[in-house]
């Protein structure tokens, strides 16, 4: 009997040990995977449902020149080969417009860095100089503006209107007009910027997008509109610049 017990002994500890063995690393190794699949889900879910914010209210000083050129295409490439100037004096290219009714009057907005020294470089003479030689016609009219509202999201209507008024009290202004965002969205209205002169608030810059023209024409000669200027303190009548987007930088 002894020698037979002797062989069985150790071979049931190497049946158990093998049984042990894989029954543990099995079942490890099945957690540690589902924990980690689950995690991985988790995190992928909560970035694709957060999204980015469009709006901006940081203040961005902006040059706006407003002028009528000879020849577009002309004018354009002379614009484009002086671009240098423009950066060296602190000066960047953002969008350039074309009236709807006179497509040889362009509208160019430019971002700046340094108001001051943007104010000094629409006096120079080099500049009066590269824009004869372009083409302009006249002389420019620049407008220096903080825009303190932007809104970046893509749309599909690249027509924009332009319109500058004066108001009495621009935080009594800008109350009302923020308001009425929903309403103007409705009658094809979308707002793009605001602001005002950078030396005086009282004179006020809008730029909407018009993705409906026959509902907008029809709502800013409503009664509606009327009264919404007067309740928020617009002095005088509103001028509209109304330009089609031709480039962005």
């Amino acid at each position: 009997m002894k020698p037979l017990t002797l062989l069985t002994m150790p071979l049931l500890a190497v049946v158990i040990f093998c049984v042990i063995s894989c029954g543990g690393q099995g079942g490890n190794k099945n957690e540690t995977t589902t924990t980690e699949d689950t995690t991985t889900t988790t995190t992928t879910t909560t970035e694709a449902t957060t999204p980015a914010s469009t709006i901006t209210t940081m203040p961005q000083d902006m040059v706006v020149a407003t002028h009528k050129v000879a020849d577009f295409n002309k004018w354009e490439a002379s614009y484009d080969a002086h671009d240098s100037m423009r950066l060296a004096n602190g000066v960047h290219s953002y969008v350039i417009g074309r009236n709807i009714k006179d497509t040889n009057m362009v509208m160019v907005a430019t971002k700046v860095d340094d108001m001051k020294k943007a104010k000094a470089f629409a006096k120079d003479p080099a500049l009066k100089q590269a824009m004869q030689k372009g083409g302009v016609m006249g002389t420019p009219h620049f407008n220096f503006i903080t825009m303190v509202y932007q809104d970046t999201s893509k749309i599909e209507s690249d027509l924009r209107s332009r319109t500058t008024f004066m108001v009495k009290d621009w935080d009594r202004w800008q109350k009302k007009f923020d308001s009425g965002r929903q309403m103007r969205k409705d009658n094809g209205i979308v707002d793009r910027a605001y602001g005002h002169d950078v030396d005086d608030n009282h004179k006020v810059v809008v730029v909407v997008a018009l993705t409906d023209t026959a509902k907008a024409f029809a709502h800013w000669k409503s009664d509606d509109i009327k009264k919404g200027m007067e309740a928020a303190g617009v002095i005088g009548q509103p001028e509209r610049f109304l330009f089609r987007i031709v480039k962005r930088y």
